[in-house]
């Protein structure tokens, strides 16, 4: 996992198919936040006023990433509820997923300056914020996928081998190493 490799940075030893693995994860998140806005092209000032979508997304996953900023999680909300949501949404939105590609993007390309053979990492400082929250994001998603609360997480460990959702659990848990271990790293 990640050690503090100084100044900030962090460094993680990743064999050939674990950064297969991460890599494989962050485009699929790539996959799942989408594209930018359509139709603003190269220009930041249409970017800067591109409205985003009023409705929270379908997919649970989605909807863990963009959360309403208004009304209780799995709440029903009334109309004034909504109303603030979307109209908050609507202006927000855009600005996190492309926050999000930016997190998923700086892990892919880390990774791809290993070669494809694994090894040594190292973050830099600047760069750790991005891999958390790009580290956060796929357990997020997992989690949703797994519908994983609270309350699950112990029984997680001991799911048999034979269950298929094995391989996305061990996923889960092995992100929630690496976020942790990259907390303790910049935590110095």
């Amino acid at each position: 996992m990640f050690e503090t490799a100084g100044e900030g940075a962090a460094a993680i030893a990743l064999d050939e198919v674990e950064a297969s693995i991460l890599r494989s994860l962050e485009v699929q998140m790539l996959e799942l936040i989408g594209p930018g806005p359509g139709g603003v092209g190269d220009d930041p000032l249409a970017a800067l006023f591109a409205e985003g979508p009023s409705e929270a997304p379908a997919d649970p996953a989605l909807a863990r990433l963009f959360p309403d900023a208004y009304g209780e999680p799995g709440e029903p909300a009334d109309t004034e509820t909504r109303a603030m949501a979307g109209e908050f949404r609507r202006y927000t939105e855009l600005d996190l997923r492309a926050r999000k590609r930016e997190d998923a993007l700086s892990v892919v390309r880390a990774l791809d300056g290993l070669g494809g053979d694994g090894g040594v990492l190292t973050v830099p400082a600047a760069d750790c914020p991005r891999w958390l929250g790009a580290l956060n994001d796929l357990r997020l998603t997992l989690g949703s996928r797994l519908d994983v609360t609270e309350d699950d997480e112990e029984g997680l460990y001991a799911l048999p081998d034979s269950d298929p959702r094995k391989p996305l659990v061990m996923a889960y848990l092995w992100l929630g190493g690496m976020q942790e271990s990259l907390l303790e790293a910049m935590a110095g």
